[in-house]
């Protein structure tokens, strides 16, 4: 079979599983079989595949097709302009967390923010992105799962911030003493009454980075109460909700006294972050 033959075979699968732009999936998979760019493809559609390129390509086709996430089967994604390693020890980054790091950046611009901490960390992404952006910053990052924090001290090695960025096990903000300009949390925000809810590929992340409890906003409430202790006068939480949660968790940061509290939509339109400042 051609590259083409092979390409819009491969579409046509996916499409029968009802998977999301099905060409653009089978173009990813193909690329990295053959070790390619997604354009370098397109410059070969009359080759004629071998079978030893054929047969990790099933293999990796078949997996997507029953739903295992794109990003698991790369190895890698794409988060604000640098490539992380991915895989089923942390969530998969979603693209509204890029929005929240773009926030927390001109955030971070306006107040000379010098100290950072990102709760609940997972691969690292919005850590260290920022620690990226704010080179003389200091910035920490926090999971309780051990397998996380291992996948984010590989990316914080891909990317050449090994020691820019401090990594610490721990439930939260338990652990810590200090003070910081700015708290962010992207934390499991998902009831467990709506597990069914969710999509096949969002179940291959990892349970404790999905689900909070019954209501779905446990965790974040936890961090909202324990954040006003951790913030330097006037710092800012910023945090990444579920789906009609703004309301209430709004409501809850009023009472903590937390002030000039904002929400922001996501470019689907859909209230997605809450920013707040304490002190």
């Amino acid at each position: 079979m051609t590259l083409l033959e092979v390409l819009q075979s491969t579409t046509g699968y996916f499409e029968k599983h009802k998977l999301e732009n099905p060409r653009l999936n089978a173009e990813h998979l193909l690329a990295h079989v053959l070790g390619k760019t997604r354009m370098d493809i397109y410059l070969e559609f009359e080759r004629t595949l071998s079978e030893a390129e054929l047969q990790p390509l099933r293999e990796l086709v078949k997996r997507r097709g029953q739903g295992e996430p794109l990003q698991h089967l790369l190895g890698t994604v794409e988060f604000c302009g640098q490539i992380f390693a991915i895989d089923n020890r942390a969530l998969v980054p979603r693209p509204e967390t890029e929005e929240l790091v773009e926030s927390l950046i001109a955030e971070c611009e306006s107040r000379n923010a010098k100290t950072i901490v990102d709760v609940g960390t997972g691969s690292g992404v919005i850590a260290l992105s920022l620690a990226k952006k704010f080179p003389e910053a200091k910035v920490c990052a926090v999971d309780i799962s051990e397998e996380a924090l291992a996948l984010a001290r590989e990316n914080a090695a891909r990317l050449g911030l090994a020691e820019r960025v401090e990594f610490r096990k721990g439930d939260l903000l338990e652990n810590f003493t200090e003070r910081f300009d700015v708290i962010v949390a992207n934390l499991p925000y998902v009831s467990m009454n709506d597990r069914h809810l969710l999509a096949r590929e969002v179940l291959h992340d990892p349970e404790v980075a999905l689900f909070a409890g019954p209501m779905g906003d446990e965790l974040v409430r936890r961090l909202i109460d324990q954040a006003a202790q951790h913030l330097s006068p006037g710092g800012l939480l910023a945090l990444e909700i579920g789906i009609n949660q703004s309301e209430g968790l709004a409501g809850f940061l009023r009472q903590k006294n937390y002030h000039d509290i904002q929400s922001k939509k996501d470019y689907s339109g859909i209230t997605r972050f809450l920013l707040a400042r304490y002190g």
